[in-house]
C-alpha cells in the first residue's frame, strides 16, 4: 500500500497568476496533449505517468487542481482521488475517462471528484471546468 507523505499536504497559498494543474495519465500522447493544451491556456503543469509517481513525488506546494485519468494500470483514478482526499481535501479533482460506465459519476463523487469528463472531448470544455473548479476553491 502506498501512503501519501506529508509533502502532499497543502498549505493555504495566495492565488497566483498562473494556477498549477497536476495531470496524471498513463498514455504519453494524452499526457503531452494535455500539457500543451493547459500550458497554452496559461496553466503551470506538472505531469505524472501513473498514480504511484504522483503519490511518491516530492513537491513544494500542491496544485490548484488535479486532472486524473480513470483507467490506469497501478491505481485507478477514483482510488487515487480517494487517497488524495485523505491529506488534501480542498483541491478539486477532475476525472477524465474514455471508459464511461453507468455508475462512474456516483463512484467518483463519493471519492471527492468534482467533475467527470469523457475523452476525447478534452478541449475548451475541459479548460472551462478546470478554471471553474479553481475559482470555486479560491472563492472568486
Amino acid at each position: 500500500m502506498i501512503e501519501i507523505g506529508s509533502h502532499h499536504q497543502r498549505l493555504a497559498k495566495a492565488p497566483s497568476a498562473q494556477p498549477t494543474v497536476y495531470v496524471v495519465d498513463d498514455d504519453a500522447a494524452v499526457l503531452g496533449s494535455l500539457r500543451f493544451l493547459l500550458e497554452t491556456d496559461g496553466f503551470a503543469v506538472r505531469t505524472f505517468r501513473n498514480a504511484t509517481a504522483l503519490l511518491n513525488a516530492p513537491g513544494a506546494s500542491g496544485p490548484d487542481c488535479y486532472l486524473i485519468d480513470y483507467k490506469m494500470p497501478d491505481i485507478n483514478g477514483i482510488e487515487l482521488a480517494g487517497r488524495l482526499r485523505q491529506s488534501d481535501e480542498g483541491t478539486p479533482v477532475i476525472l477524465i475517462t474514455g471508459y464511461p460506465d453507468g455508475n462512474i459519476s456516483a463512484r467518483a463523487a463519493a471519492a471527492g471528484v468534482k467533475d467527470v469528463i469523457l475523452k476525447p472531448l478534452l478541449d475548451e470544455n475541459l479548460l472551462k471546468r478546470i478554471r471553474h473548479a479553481i475559482q470555486d476553491r479560491r472563492g472568486t
